[in-house]
């Protein structure tokens, strides 16, 4: 399998999610920022994904699967000994399902005016106050427990990643105190420090 990926974005936690698996796997960064947006191989990225941004993870026969949250379980379901999944058609799984929706639809998509260039302050601001209504939600599901099902699974390694961005922004957590826990909690997995370390931001 090859990842398609751009340091620090949400495909890093397809990067968590492979390490964690113990599966064999390449990558190709992609550079976001160029116009067409090329890889490190000088492919233009849309030719392989027409949506234009990443993940892509290429399998083994061909095929492309997208989407963060499809990725992580596709990975997941790979390597099922090591319980980054709950088995399908299991309450546990649509559980799994729930977090990764709530994490996609309510944190990922949220911070998508932080990353166009010319937002106003203004539209920031408010994003930012809705975001801080999802954390205020999220904070005591994480205040007696280590990860978001009790063990570790592919929607940590999405949170995981989610939650590195307020500092990238320059926004602080420091008014959830639970989920900085969290967030340091997931960075020192063994797995979480290699895929930074590998995309050069560790």
């Amino acid at each position: 399998m090859k990842l398609y990926y751009a340091p620090g974005a949400c495909s890093l936690a397809a990067h968590i999610a492979l390490i964690e698996a113990g599966l064999s796997f390449s990558t190709e960064r992609v550079d976001l920022r160029a116009q067409p947006h090329k890889t490190e191989t000088g492919a233009d990225y849309n030719t392989i994904n027409a949506k234009g941004y990443v993940p892509t993870l290429a399998l083994e026969n061909g095929e492309l699967l997208t989407e963060a949250a499809v990725v992580v379980q596709y990975i997941a379901d790979q390597a099922p000994d090591e319980g980054l999944a709950p088995a399908c058609n299991t309450l546990e799984r649509y559980r799994l399902q729930e977090w990764l929706n709530f994490i996609s639809s309510e944190l990922h998509k949220g911070f998508g005016p932080f990353w166009k260039p010319g937002t106003p302050q203004d539209q920031k601001d408010a994003t930012w106050e809705r975001l801080s209504q999802r954390f205020d939600w999220l904070a005591p599901q994480l205040a007696d427990k280590d990860y978001l099902m009790g063990r570790f699974s592919v929607a940590d390694a999405y949170l995981f990643t989610i939650l590195r961005w307020p500092e990238h922004f320059k926004l602080s957590l420091e008014r959830w105190p639970a989920l900085q826990a969290y967030r340091a909690r997931v960075a020192a997995r063994p797995s979480v420090q290699q895929a930074l370390k590998d995309e050069g931001i560790g």
